[in-house]
């Protein structure tokens, strides 16, 4: 069984699911309220220049302002006349086709001064290379990337690459000959996976349609006022025909004939040969429900995971990175304890893999396998590891496992975690994972009191608003304490539950 997208369009949301061997791998949601930046071009304007840290906050008419490093600008600050040498590392949409050629990669110096490149007020064109995650605005860059289904135009760069999944050397080298001899003005060019065997014909007329976007976009930089979009990203669901739809998947089905029709017309003008790898649900459960993915999701939302064998792992994100853990947990194996732990830590980086990539966790990741006395049996695991991440089209860079028996690894982070699009801080614990016990809660509120009655002398009555939970607690485990409390006082002390209290709220008052 190969690759299969599921695209489940919904009133208020669209959902698309990525499944090998029936398998969800990837899941990319977007709320109509919410839709993702990544990939709009605005004109942006500068708000403030901060010289310390090399970058600048671009209002793009988002809540938000934007972020602009100096070394994503455009040295001549004019984004469409190009920058000499230079290539575009991270423009993907589909990450990981570019091979990079290190010698040819020249960034602009983090030395030189952004306030002599921005001034306040000074309006640029921007386009949006990371969503806002949490209390950040998104990230902004002037190298401007427009993708296509078989190529990517890169107006500010020169470089023309060849996706690194084309990996016949004759191939490579037809491809590159045909993007040198189209191109015009000298831009960039990325030639994509999909293009492999492709006509030139097709390239050409591609090629033609990227430009005439790029015309379209720069005068509407001349013409319209700041801040302002000037190019809207494809919806999630025609970006996942372009992006995902490629000869390693064998068939996409939709569950809205609305979007189906859409999609249909999209195809005809970019990869007319995958129409009838296009199919409209009509079965009488939900898509997603028929094929498994409801489960999945939920699944992949557990900080614990289980292994087959009856071990486990588990999984902590943090603000500056995600902890996971391997536990043998009731997995007692057959032969020695080295074996065991072996055995435990090869199919836990089985899973691992697949939920980094599921989860989309990005950034560090800091893996604790069970330690191993065997040094050959470290270096399977940690090889094993990284030819399970080769599935992933994230980049990622893994590290051999510490004296501590620590492997660092990072993931590029490219869009939002399932957590971040999925989950919010609970209003109990505030995000720390734990709420105070009733104990230590119970001590705080009859501190609480004790200076409430020094404070208000001639009060009678002394009242406590807290929860049903936390009230019951202290009338049954400690009641003594609070008559005791109600003689040193000398004062009448009620405790009264409010409906929609946490366990930790709590409002002491006279």
């Amino acid at each position: 069984m190969g690759a299969r997208l599921l695209i489940n369009v919904e009133g208020h949301q669209t959902r698309v699911a990525l499944l090998e061997d029936g398998q969800l791998v990837e899941l990319y949601i977007e709320r109509r309220k919410e839709r993702h930046l990544t990939g709009n071009i605005y004109k942006g304007r500068v708000t403030r220049v901060l010289p310390g840290m090399q970058a600048a906050f671009i209002d793009i008419g988002y809540e938000k302002s934007g972020f602009l490093f100096v070394t994503d600008m455009c040295l001549d600050r004019a984004p469409w006349k190009g920058l000499e040498g230079s290539i575009l590392e991270n423009l993907l949409v589909e990450e990981g086709e570019l091979e990079l050629e290190t010698a040819e990669i020249e960034r602009p110096s983090r030395e030189v001064p952004i306030d002599d490149l921005l001034k306040e007020g000074q309006e640029i064109m921007v386009q949006v290379s990371k969503d806002p995650v949490s209390m950040k605005g998104p990230r902004l860059t002037c190298h401007v990337s427009l993708p296509g289904r078989h190529l990517v135009l890169m107006p500010t760069m020169h470089h023309i690459g060849v996706s690194k999944k084309i990996e016949d050397l004759s191939e490579r080298q037809r491809l590159k000959e045909i993007v040198a001899a189209l191109r015009k003005n000298n831009f960039g060019y990325i030639v994509r996976t999909a293009s492999e065997g492709i006509e030139e014909i097709k390239l050409k007329k591609e090629m033609e349609f990227l430009l005439n976007l790029w015309d379209n976009i720069k005068s509407k930089m001349e013409t319209q006022r700041a801040p302002s979009l000037l190019y809207n990203e494809l919806s999630v669901s025609l970006r996942a025909v372009r992006d995902l739809f490629a000869m390693d998947v064998d068939n996409l089905t939709i569950d809205s004939e609305e979007e189906y029709l859409n999609i249909l017309d999209f195809i005809e003008k970019f990869a007319p040969s995958l129409k009838g790898y296009v199919d409209l649900y009509k079965g009488d459960k939900p898509l997603f429900e028929a094929y498994g993915i409801e489960h999945e999701i939920n699944r992949a939302l557990h900080r614990k995971v289980w292994l087959k064998s009856g071990g486990y792992i588990v999984i902590e994100p943090t603000e500056a990175f995600t902890a996971i853990d391997v536990n043998t947990g009731s997995f007692t194996g057959k032969k020695n304890l080295e074996d065991t732990i072996f055995k435990t830590n090869m199919e836990a980086a089985k899973e691992i893999a697949y939920q980094i990539r599921l989860r989309n966790i990005g950034g560090i990741i800091v893996i604790d396998f069970i330690d191993m006395e065997s040094e050959a049996n470290r270096t399977k695991l940690v090889e094993a590891f990284k030819e399970l991440l080769k599935k992933d089209r994230a980049k990622t860079s893994v590290s051999q496992i510490s004296s501590f028996g620590l492997l660092e690894m990072t993931r590029k982070r490219t869009r939002q975690s399932l957590y971040t699009a999925m989950t919010e801080v609970c209003p109990c614990c505030e995000g720390r994972g734990f709420v105070r016990s009733k104990a230590v809660l119970a001590d705080e509120i009859f501190r609480a009191i004790a200076s409430e009655a020094k404070l208000n002398p001639s009060a009678d009555v002394i009242c406590c608003y807290l929860s049903k939970e936390l009230e019951t607690y202290i009338k049954e485990e400690e009641y003594e304490i609070l008559t005791d409390l109600q003689k040193k006082v000398n004062k009448e002390i009620l405790l009264i539950p409010k409906q929609g209290y946490s366990v930790e709220e709590y409002e002491v008052s006279s």
